[in-house]
């Protein structure tokens, strides 16, 4: 993950995003499943 927010000026705001949104996907999927 550090790799990708080196790579950007605000990538550690970008980064934090998708991990929320990926953590947000996975709870709903186990609960769907």
């Amino acid at each position: 993950m550090s790799q990708f927010a080196g790579g950007h000026g605000q990538g550690s705001g970008v980064t934090s995003t998708i991990v929320l949104v990926l953590f947000i996907l996975l709870v709903m999927v186990l609960r769907a499943g």
